[in-house]
C-alpha cells in the first residue's frame, strides 16, 4: 500500500474537572491527530484506508503555568513541526516507510504515532474489540468538594476489581483516611497505588508501615529516587510498579526484588515494537506489563483499548481519563460532542 494523502491536525481540548499530572494540575490538553489515506494494489474501494492516530506528548503548563515535569520530554510545537515537514516526503511513499520514520525519530510521541498508524492502515486493529474493563482512577480533587469523591467510590461497579489511587498528593494522614475509607466501603477492592515519585525514602517507609498490605497490589513509583525502591521493599515488602523510570530513553530492564509491574505509558515510550520488547523482557521475569494512558483523546484511549488487548490481554489498563474531558475526538465515548476532522484545525496536509 501506498501513502496517498497525509494531514495534520491539531486539537485543543478544555477539561471538565482539574486532572493529575503527578503533583501538578491540568485544565486542557491538547494535541495533534494524524490522518492518512493509503492505496493498494487495483482501483476498487476496498483498496483504499483511511486512518487517523492521536499524538500528544503529556507535556505544556499547568494551570500554575508551569512546565509539567517527570513525563514527555519532547514539547507538542516542535513534535508538530517534525510532522509538518515529514508529511511530503511520506506522500506516495509505502506505508513501511512508516515504521522507518518511527524508529529514526528522538520523539516517542511520533515514533508510537507513526507504528501505531502503519498498524491500523495494515490491518492489525481490524476486527480488534478493544477492551472495555479499566481501573477507575480515585485522587483528590482541588477544584470539586470531597463529597464528589466518595460518591465516586460508592457509584463504583460492583464487578470492580481494582482502582488506582493517587497518593503523595496531600499529606500522608489525608491520603491513609482515603485508602481505609475506600476499603470500609469495599473490603473487597484491591488498590493500585501511584505515587509518582512523591516520597522520600523516609515519607515511604512511614506510609508503608500504616496501610493495609492484603490490599495493596503495587506502588508506582513510590520514591523519588527509583534506587530507594528496593529498599522500601527490603524494608516492608510493599511490591512497586515503575512508570515514570520507563520513559527515560536510556532505560533497559532490570529485574530487581519486590518488583511486579511496569506501567507501561506508550505515547511516551516509543514504537510498538518498542513496546512489544519491553513486555515480553518483562513477562519473562514475570512482571505484569500494564498499558496505561498518557491523558490522550478519545482517539487515543480507543487505540490504547485496542493494543490492550493485542498485546497484555490478560490485565486491565489504566485508561480511566475521558471523564474529564469535555468533548470527544473521531470516536465517540457518549459525550455529547464528538469532533470531527472538519471541526479541527489543519496545520498540514499533502492534498
Amino acid at each position: 500500500m501506498r501513502l496517498t494523502s497525509l494531514s495534520l491536525y491539531q486539537y485543543r481540548l478544555p477539561l471538565e474537572v482539574l486532572l493529575p499530572v503527578g503533583k501538578q494540575r491540568i485544565d486542557q490538553r491538547a494535541g495533534l491527530v494524524l490522518q492518512a489515506c493509503a492505496q493498494g494494489e487495483g482501483t476498487s474501494p476496498d483498496s483504499t484506508k483511511m486512518c487517523c492516530v492521536d499524538i500528544a506528548p503529556l507535556s505544556g503548563i499547568d494551570i500554575d503555568q508551569q512546565p509539567l515535569s517527570g513525563f514527555s520530554r519532547e514539547r507538542l510545537d516542535d513534535v508538530q513541526q517534525t510532522l509538518q515537514s515529514l508529511l511530503p516526503k511520506l506522500h506516495n511513499q509505502p506505508i513501511d516507510l512508516l515504521l522507518e520514520y518511527a524508529e529514526a525519530s528522538p520523539y516517542p510521541s511520533i515514533a508510537f504515532g507513526l507504528s501505531l498508524l502503519h498498524a491500523k492502515l495494515s490491518g492489525k486493529l481490524d476486527g480488534v474489540r478493544p477492551v472495555t474493563t479499566t481501573v477507575p482512577l480515585i485522587y483528590q480533587p482541588t477544584d470539586a468538594p470531597k463529597a464528589a469523591l466518595e460518591a465516586k467510590i460508592a457509584a463504583l461497579p460492583m464487578d470492580t476489581r481494582a482502582v488506582k489511587v493517587k497518593v503523595a498528593q496531600t499529606s500522608i494522614a489525608e491520603e491513609l483516611r482515603l485508602i481505609y475509607g475506600i476499603i470500609n466501603q469495599r473490603p473487597h477492592l484491591k488498590l493500585r497505588l501511584d505515587a509518582n515519585r512523591g516520597f522520600t525514602l523516609a515519607q515511604a517507609l512511614d506510609f508503608a508501615a500504616c496501610l493495609p498490605l492484603d490490599a495493596i497490589e503495587y506502588i508506582e513509583e513510590p520514591c523519588q529516587h527509583p534506587q530507594d525502591n528496593l529498599a522500601l521493599y527490603q524494608a516492608i515488602a510493599l511490591p512497586y510498579a515503575l512508570d515514570e523510570t520507563l520513559n527515560d530513553s536510556s532505560y533497559q530492564f532490570v529485574m530487581q526484588a519486590g518488583l511486579t509491574a511496569l506501567v507501561c505509558k506508550p505515547m511516551l515510550l516509543g514504537s510498538i515494537e518498542k513496546l512489544e520488547q519491553l513486555i515480553n523482557t518483562a513477562h519473562s521475569y514475570g512482571v505484569r506489563c500494564i498499558l496505561s494512558s498518557s491523558l490522550e483523546s478519545s482517539l487515543g484511549i480507543n487505540d490504547l483499548a485496542c493494543l490492550a488487548a493485542i498485546l497484555t490481554p490478560d490485565e486491565i489498563p489504566g485508561l480511566d481519563t475521558l471523564s474529564a474531558f469535555s468533548q470527544d475526538v473521531i470516536v465517540s465515548s457518549g459525550k455529547p460532542q464528538c469532533l470531527t476532522l472538519k471541526q479541527l484545525e489543519c496545520v498540514a496536509s499533502t492534498l
